[in-house]
């Protein structure tokens, strides 16, 4: 086991699948990806697990909601009113949303549901990360820590 310092490349295979076995993303079968450890490409947890990985092997590891990508948080669900967002935009419940987040970067929010109708409609925005509140399953094959 070798310990990570954060701006450590690591070059892998991941899979990522939800705890009904279904894959959510994988690089096995394409190209490796090449993450540095601590500079946000992965969660907390999905690091932790880098470091215990043995480089060639294959190993899975399994994630409860809180060490992958956290709970949901009921604070990050937002209702608005239709008006308030840009026309021409596609509403219906799975949709994916871009906000600025005023420093020049993005956030995503999903659109869970809506409500009511005409000038009276409403959408439920859900800010939290898209695999938020889910246990999760990492298969991870490490090809070099460097």
């Amino acid at each position: 086991m070798t310990a990570l310092a954060d701006g450590a490349l690591v070059t892998l295979h991941y899979r990522i699948t939800l705890d009904d076995g279904t894959e959510v993303m994988s690089t096995f079968g394409g190209n490796p990806a090449t993450l540095a450890i601590g500079g946000g490409d992965l969660a907390p947890g999905f690091e932790r697990c880098l470091e215990r990985a043995e480089e060639g092997r294959t190993e899975v590891f399994e994630l409860a909601a809180r060490e992958a990508f956290g709970e949901a948080r009921e604070e990050l669900l937002q209702r608005v009113r239709r008006a308030e967002l840009p026309s021409g935009v596609k509403l219906e419940p799975g949709v994916l949303l871009e906000f600025p987040d005023g420093t020049g970067g993005r956030h995503g929010a999903l659109v869970r549901a809506l409500s009511g109708t005409g000038a009276d409609e409403e959408v439920l925005l859900d800010f939290n990360h898209p695999l938020a509140g889910r246990a999760l399953r990492f298969e991870v094959q490490v090809l070099a820590k460097l």
